[in-house]
């Protein structure tokens, strides 16, 4: 079974590259910490796999809540990241969303039309 774990990226709160990825670290880590939790099998097999990550673009704030929505309703782990406004956007603002790490077919019924960034 192939795992990955799919970072959905906002493009439309013009964040600098640094941010993004900044933004994007967090998302990996808090989707890797909620698939211990509840799927440490998908875990051992991403890691053992390699750790296979891609990064996709999102239009807006609305995208990534229905695609949350639609990887909680799957069962997968997904996260989503609130910046604390330090920087670049208001505090709370939602940047990423993190799905899997998880089995690469169920991801990609949500993500697999997405872009990558």
């Amino acid at each position: 079974m192939e795992v990955k774990q799919v970072i959905v990226a906002r493009t439309d709160l013009g964040m600098g590259k640094g941010k993004l990825a900044a933004q994007a670290a967090h998302a990996s880590l808090a989707g890797v910490e909620e698939s211990m939790r509840g799927h440490k099998d998908w875990y051992d097999e991403w890691d053992g796999q390699g750790q296979a990550t891609v990064v996709v673009k999102a239009a807006g704030e609305e995208e990534l809540m229905e695609l949350m929505k639609r990887a909680k309703t799957m069962g997968l782990p997904s996260a989503i990241v609130r910046d604390r406004g330090l920087t670049q956007v208001e505090p709370g603002t939602v940047t990423c969303l993190a799905i899997g790490p998880a089995p690469a077919s169920e991801i990609d019924k949500i993500t697999g039309q997405l872009k990558l960034l």
